[in-house]
């Protein structure tokens, strides 16, 4: 344990600036529902989550929308109880699981994708671009009132099939689905385990940005920020690598998880320790008491990607 613990406090005080890519606007928010079976021996428990994805001209996003709902919620009760208390005194924030911290960005310009990961602090994985082969067919069908074509490949060790709208000039889809000639509304793979289904679309300038006039919900003390905070500090509309994330790679951030599962809350107090947060219950401004109380581990044996066959 103290050996995963030491990778942790080596590894937060290293912030990395993320390289950036030519920060871009969305014009769209495209909404999906996502369910997966990830346990093929209990049928009847999928997963769900509310995801969208944030269409710019050049690059877009796929994050979670329950996240951001959550992350709502919580500021709010922030923003409350300071009102409330003065803002000297004790927070408690009961936060709503908000679905997954995992978010992609793909920067088809640069031929670039990269996954953001949260485990208390952000983490940004560099993956390959997807080069996905389509087969674009002559079926149409259509999705939200918007006439569809179908299209189908082989990824990531499964089959898929893609409803894309090419009325809406974009090359994004849903997670890591991309590079056909328009919007992809909907995707599923061929025994229904993996869906992607079209849950609305709407102009990305009703997404305001957030309030530059002192106006803003306060934020955490202690310089550690809740799950899915770190969204409501700036545009929503942005879609820009978070300039506050850890470079990683995949065995690295696998080690990281590790001991997050193993010990959460020990693991929380080293990242608090390695990022200077100082969250003592004594200190003579207001402060938050966190804890992690993890449930269960779900029973995941048929991940997203799967392994090609040989």
């Amino acid at each position: 344990m103290k050996k995963q613990l030491l990778i942790v406090t080596v590894l937060l005080p290293a912030f990395l600036m993320a390289r950036a890519q030519q920060p871009d606007t969305a014009t769209l928010i495209v909404h999906y529902k996502f369910s997966h079976l990830r346990d093929t021996t209990n049928p009847q428990s999928i997963y769900r989550e509310n995801m969208m994805l944030l269409a710019g001209k050049r690059s877009t996003a796929y994050k979670s929308y329950d996240a951001r709902l959550a992350a709502l919620d919580a500021q709010r009760q922030i923003q409350e109880q300071t009102a409330a208390n003065g803002g000297s005194g004790n927070i408690r924030v009961m936060q709503k699981h908000g679905g997954s911290g995992t978010q992609y960005f793909l920067f088809p310009v640069e031929n670039k994708m990269f996954r953001k990961e949260k485990l208390i602090s952000n983490y940004l994985i560099a993956e390959p671009f997807p080069a996905i082969n389509w087969q674009i067919s002559s079926d149409t069908a259509t999705i939200g009132g918007m006439h569809c074509q179908k299209a189908t490949t082989h990824f990531k060790g499964r089959d898929y099939t893609a409803w894309f709208c090419q009325d809406i000039p974009s090359h994004g889809g849903p997670w890591k689905l991309s590079g056909l000639p328009g919007l992809i509304l909907e995707a599923y793979d061929t025994k229904k385990q993996v869906v992607f289904s079209f849950d609305g679309i709407e102009d990305a300038g009703k997404m305001a940005a957030p309030a530059k006039n002192g106006t803003d919900a306060p934020q955490p003390p202690g310089g550690i920020k809740l799950f899915g905070m770190d969204d409501l500090d700036a545009d929503p509309r942005l879609i820009v690598l978070p300039g506050d994330a850890i470079k990683t790679t995949e065995p690295e951030f696998a080690k990281l998880k590790e001991a997050m599962h193993k010990d959460p809350n020990a693991f929380l107090q080293s990242a608090m320790a390695g990022s200077g947060a100082n969250m003592s219950p004594n200190g003579p401004q207001t402060h938050m008491s966190i804890s992690i109380k993890p449930g269960p581990a779900p029973v995941e044996n048929n991940p997203v990607e799967l392994p090609e066959k040989q």
